[in-house]
């Protein structure tokens, strides 16, 4: 197939647009557009296979799935409920916009655990109830600090999370329990 441009398509390409064209839903009265098959393979000399060996000794490396949520335990939120529990470190998000809230949490995170600590609480605050202005959200790091901690990107930090009991902030702030390094003690 040809695109707009005058390239052939390869087959690695036409792979690419069938998965992606897989996870859209087509206009109504429209149907998906399929690509046309590449053009037939010109016959050409085949390059020296590698021992197997060699293909062995250098497995490709697998796209490895992201380290699972698990819930704070029971235990855990009784004593932190009872106040027998410590805070070890906390992080106030109050006032910040998106990207600095999200680049202090990433950052906050990594410190905390290369300290060693195992619970944190973040503070996002509740949104106030007051008047919206055009383009502006209230709550919006209440809604989105939940999203950052599930991304990839976070979960080699975060173990679990949960909301804050109320005299820890209530729905305002989340309970963060953070993996530990390897390396580190039990």
């Amino acid at each position: 197939m040809r695109s707009r441009r005058g390239r052939t398509l390869s087959e690695a390409d036409i792979a690419l647009w069938r998965q992606v064209a897989r996870t859209v839903k087509p206009l109504p009265g429209r149907a998906p557009i399929e690509p046309d098959p590449a053009p037939p393979a010109v016959d050409m000399p085949q390059p020296v296979a590698a021992p197997l060996a060699a293909v062995a000794a250098h497995p490709k490396p697998k796209a490895s799935a992201p380290l699972p949520l698990a819930p704070i335990e029971r235990r855990l939120r009784t004593q932190l409920r009872r106040g027998q529990q410590d805070i070890e470190a906390s992080i106030d998000l109050h006032g910040m916009r998106q990207d600095e809230a999200h680049f202090a949490l990433h950052a906050f995170l990594r410190r905390e655990q290369a300290r060693g600590t195992r619970m944190a609480l973040v503070v996002t605050g509740k949104g106030g109830a007051g008047p919206v202005l055009f383009g502006e959200e209230r709550g919006v790091l209440r809604r989105m600090v939940p999203h950052w901690l599930r991304h990839a990107e976070l979960r080699p930090l975060v173990l679990a999370f949960e909301e804050a009991e109320q005299r820890h902030g209530g729905s305002g702030a989340l309970y963060i329990r953070l993996r530990r390094l390897k390396g580190h003690g039990p």
